[in-house]
Formats: structure tokens, C-alpha cells, sequence
């Protein structure tokens, strides 16, 4: 309150904001346990969890050889971890913490770092679950498993894609939550549980009818899931989908997520929840 405020360079104003970002990240990843070892496990069990029970449930219903020709666990973490960061990173975002709550009382605080807070934390915890356990298949498992993934930078490519749409998607819901909380609840509620079937991590693109595309070609995290096999196999060419439909519904609604969370900023006001 009685600091003041001294102008800084463009550089220094840079780190100060990635500054206040990495304690945000902090923050968010600690959130749900006070020792920070177990946090960052409890978050990492969730996709590791994730991934096994979809490997023994295609391996129960014998569904291994309707994937693609090459390793099936690759073909497994590349629907799983595509979906989990998207939907993880989008409610993530869409349940940041909006102009009215109390962080933004601090004087260094705002919406932006917040946003990009959840963003990071969200990618964070995804990418090290994906090392873990492609280290612990590499090492227990597939020692050639390296070998196997065609084209390793563009399916981390597509990862950052199913990242942005996600971050993209929660831009949305997070400027319209404080006009109608309860509907953009039960709405990214929907949207996160019918991606567990639309995203497409069950089934080739390449092998659907025409008919059936139209219920899964709208989806951006269908195109970044398929894109990432085309990646991941050799064998395998996408034809289905495409990356740059993702990438520019991703910027598209950013930049409508981004001006409606600015106008939210303006109107928003801490007594609309206590009418509800």
C-alpha cells in the first residue's frame, strides 16, 4: 500500500511478469496438497491412471488391433496425453480466478497472470507426466521406444496445439462465467465429458465413413489427436484432419475469449454473486 512505485525498463517489466507467472504456477500445482512432492504426484496419478486403464481396456475388449500398425502404448499416449492436457488446461483456465476475487486486490496481480498461471501449470504437470511414464516404458518395457516415434517434435508439436485450443476454450467460458456461472458450468462440464468420445483418441480417423466424420471434424482436439499419429507412425497418413483448422479456431477464439474477459473486467462487480 505505501510501496512505491518505481518505472522500469521493458526488460525488467518482462521478468517481473514471468516472475509473478512461475509463483502463480507454484501456486496452482500446490493447490491441492501442502507438500510439494505430493502434489506433483497426486496430479501425475490422474494421467498415469488414465493411460493404463484405457491399455487394459482395449486389451479386455480386444480392440489392440483396430489401432494403427506399429507400437500400441504410443498409440494409446498419443489420444490420452492430448486430451488430458486439453481438457485439464481448459478447466484450468475457465476456472481461474476472475476480477473480483480477492488476489487481484494485491497490487501486483491481475487477471492476465493469472490466466497464464493456469496455463502453465496445467502444461507443466502433463509434460512431466508424460516423461515419467515414457521413461518408466522405455526402461521396463520398450527400449527401443524412441526409434518407434516417427517424428517426436511434431507430435510435441501437437500436444502445444491441443494446449492452446484448450487455453483457447476456457478464454471463452472464463468471460462469460461471472454473466452466467451456472450455465458455462454445466456447459464446459459437457464439453469436457463428451471430448472423452469426439476428441477420437478411441479410433483412426482414416477408417471413419464420411457420415460419421461430421460428428467428430469439428472438434479441434480431433485434428491435433489424429496429426499426432501421423507424427508418431510412419505407417500412418492422416487424411481426415488437419492441423491448421486446430490452429486457427485456437487463435480465433482467443482473441474473442480476450476481449470478453478485458469487457468482463470492466463491468464485473464482487456484489453479483451475493445476489445469487
Amino acid at each position: 500500500m505505501f510501496q512505491q512505485s518505481k518505472p522500469r525498463s521493458t526488460f525488467g517489466s518482462a521478468i517481473n511478469i514471468a516472475e509473478l507467472i512461475y509463483h502463480g504456477s507454484v501456486r496452482s500445482v500446490r493447490k491441492t496438497h501442502g507438500n510439494a512432492f505430493m502434489a506433483l504426484l497426486i496430479n501425475m496419478l490422474q494421467t498415469i491412471i488414465f493411460v493404463m486403464a484405457f491399455y487394459f481396456m482395449f486389451i479386455i475388449l480386444g480392440l489392440r488391433g483396430a489401432g494403427i500398425s506399429g507400437d500400441f502404448m504410443v498409440y494409446i499416449m498419443t489420444g490420452v496425453f492430448l486430451f488430458m492436457t486439453h481438457v485439464k488446461t481448459l478447466g484450468a483456465v475457465s476456472g481461474a480466478e476472475g476480477p473480483t476475487s480477492p488476489m487481484m486486490q494485491h497490487a501486483p496481480m491481475n487477471t492476465a497472470i493469472v490466466i497464464c498461471s493456469a496455463m502453465v501449470s496445467a502444461l507443466y504437470i502433463q509434460i512431466l507426466s508424460l516423461f515419467v511414464i515414457l521413461f518408466a516404458y522405455d526402461v521396463l518395457v520398450n527400449p527401443d521406444l524412441l526409434e518407434d516415434i516417427h517424428d517426436p517434435v511434431g507430435c510435441m508439436a501437437m500436444l502445444l496445439l491441443a494446449w492452446f485450443t484448450g487455453a483457447a476454450i476456457g478464454m471463452v467460458f472464463l468471460a462469460l462465467r461471472p454473466w452466467f456461472p451456472t450455465p458455462v458450468s454445466i456447459i464446459s462440464t459437457i464439453y469436457q465429458r463428451a471430448n472423452m468420445i469426439a476428441s477420437g483418441k478411441m479410433f483412426v480417423a482414416n477408417t471413419l465413413p464420411p457420415a460419421m466424420l461430421k460428428l467428430f471434424d469439428w472438434n479441434p482436439l480431433f485434428h491435433a489427436i489424429d496429426q499426432s499419429r501421423g507424427y508418431a507412425f510412419i505407417n500412418y497418413n492422416p487424411r481426415n484432419s488437419n492441423w491448421e483448422y486446430a490452429f486457427i479456431l485456437g487463435v480465433v477464439l482467443m482473441m474473442i475469449g480476450l476481449m470478453g474477459e478485458f469487457y468482463t473486467r470492466k463491468k464485473a462487480s464482487a456484489s453479483w454473486a451475493a445476489r445469487r
